[in-house]
């Protein structure tokens, strides 16, 4: 039998050494060139995108391939209020997350009565549409020629105008989603979302209001989507419908399920090694893309839960025979 001590070491273990690989990752982008901290800059913000993500895919089982629509709406949201506006990016970066959350609350309404691949579809749809809207509404958004000029993060007058002052930002960000996240999944609120994905039916037995916490935890997804928009839009000074469209859809669910679909640190430790994988191959030239294949399929092979349920697994105590299970 395992001793309690040993128990809590593990446990703490489990706790720091996700933190401890992102505070070393950052740490290292911070000591190098432009190009690599803009990278690692990505990374952080597909975290931030890829932990909300999983709030309404991993811990609500409900399926979604419209987030996308929300990081649009929250990217040019910074945009249209900074660039064209004026606005302090604070302000606007808080308001774009209100108008998010109102839009995802109006439309999730009526889509979440859905279920299954339906539900997935209509989502899909959401992400069309508003790409679309994008490319279309050129006197808002400028179309294909997109916003330019967009102001680092700042207050006031203070600009973080150097990306390694941008990419700590990002970090303290990113840590503090995760945190956000984690609160909200051990409380009872995050109890009846796994209640929900285990069995709807039986959720609803047991009281739980299945469609108005699905609902919250959909909102909950789009508000980090839509940060995840706008601190890319303040990051890169510049955005334009590609950025959101299809490949957005495509990258965070790869992130998603390599790093560990519902588990804490999954999302983050997902999107830097999908984010730096490809920095590591550049040297193979021609074979990049294979080798990049072969290591993405090798890893949900032998890790079908996900880089962090695999590196959980290392400090989580073994049953002995005799044990209680």
């Amino acid at each position: 039998m395992t001793s309690p001590s040993i128990t809590s070491t593990r446990s703490l273990l489990r706790t720091l050494a996700p933190v401890a690989v992102v505070l070393t990752v950052m740490g290292i982008a911070l000591m190098s060139s432009g190009y690599v901290v803009t990278v690692i800059g990505f990374a952080a913000i597909y975290g931030i995108f890829c932990t909300g993500l999983n709030f309404f895919m991993g811990y609500t089982g409900q399926a979604s391939f419209g987030q996308n629509a929300f990081a649009c709406l929250g990217g040019y949201g910074s945009a249209i209020l900074c660039g064209g506006l004026y606005w302090d990016p604070l302000p606007a970066f808080f308001v774009s997350m209100a108008f998010s959350g109102i839009v995802a609350a109006i439309i999730g309404y009526p889509t979440l009565k859905l279920r299954g691949h339906y539900l997935a579809m209509a989502t899909f749809a959401l992400g069309l549409i508003t790409y679309e809207i994008s490319i279309e509404w050129v006197s808002l958004t400028q179309g294909y020629m997109g916003y330019s000029g967009i102001p680092p993060l700042g207050v006031g007058k203070f600009e973080l105008v150097s990306e390694k002052h941008q990419l700590i930002a990002l970090t303290v960000i990113l840590l503090v989603g995760i945190w956000i996240s984690t609160r909200l999944r051990d409380s009872r609120f995050g109890r009846a979302l796994r209640a929900i994905a285990g069995s709807e039916p039986a959720a609803q037995a047991l009281g739980v209001n299945v469609a108005r916490y699905k609902l919250l935890a959909f909102v909950i997804a789009a508000l980090y989507a839509s940060a995840a928009g706008s601190l890319f839009a303040h990051f890169i000074g510049f955005i334009s419908p590609e950025v959101f469209g299809g490949a957005m859809v495509v990258q965070s669910f790869t992130m998603l399920y390599l790093g560990g679909i519902g588990t804490t640190w999954g999302p983050a430790i997902g999107a830097l090694i999908v984010s730096m994988l490809p920095e590591f191959l550049r040297g193979l030239k021609e074979m990049q893309d294979i080798a990049y294949a072969i290591i993405l399929v090798s890893i949900l092979i032998f890790a079908p839960r996900g880089v962090f349920a695999l590196i959980g697994g290392w400090f989580r105590p073994k049953a002995k025979e005799g044990d209680a299970p």
